[in-house]
């Protein structure tokens, strides 16, 4: 038998993100995640039946400063990735990275009761969660 320890999405999470609204600029996300030090921001419903959002620095750099676009004049709604495809806090770190793998992506919030959580990124599941795996 296989006495492995499950090491879940919640054991390995990043709590520190900022929510931001997609009317914001980019030049206000950037303002905000430098402020925070954070690379991935997330993006609130609008109302009960919406969906979040997400918008990563490489976004940002692909769809504003690539194109040479003003990110005064660029929302974030313009660039965000809505909707995001998200994880349970329960899920396994290996089911995780599967799914990462499956879809192309790497991050996805956390998502338990409508609420975000944190979110997950390979960096979190390399790192944390193998390291995890041997204590």
């Amino acid at each position: 038998m296989n006495h492995r320890k499950i090491v879940r999405n919640s054991d390995v999470m990043t709590k520190k993100f900022v929510m931001v609204d997609g009317l914001h600029t980019v030049a206000d996300a950037i303002e905000l995640a430098s402020a925070q030090d954070v690379r991935v921001l997330l993006v609130n419903k609008r109302n009960e039946d919406d969906e979040f959002g997400m918008v990563l620095m490489s976004d940002i750099a692909k769809k504003v400063l690539a194109k040479d676009k003003a990110p005064e004049r660029v929302n974030i709604y313009e660039i965000m990735i809505k909707p995001v495809l998200s994880v349970s806090p329960e899920m396994d770190v290996r089911y995780c990275a599967r799914l990462f793998e499956r879809f192309g992506i790497t991050k996805a919030p956390v998502i338990e009761a409508g609420k975000i959580l944190g979110f997950v990124s390979y960096h979190d599941l390399v790192l944390k969660g193998m390291m995890a795996e041997k204590q």
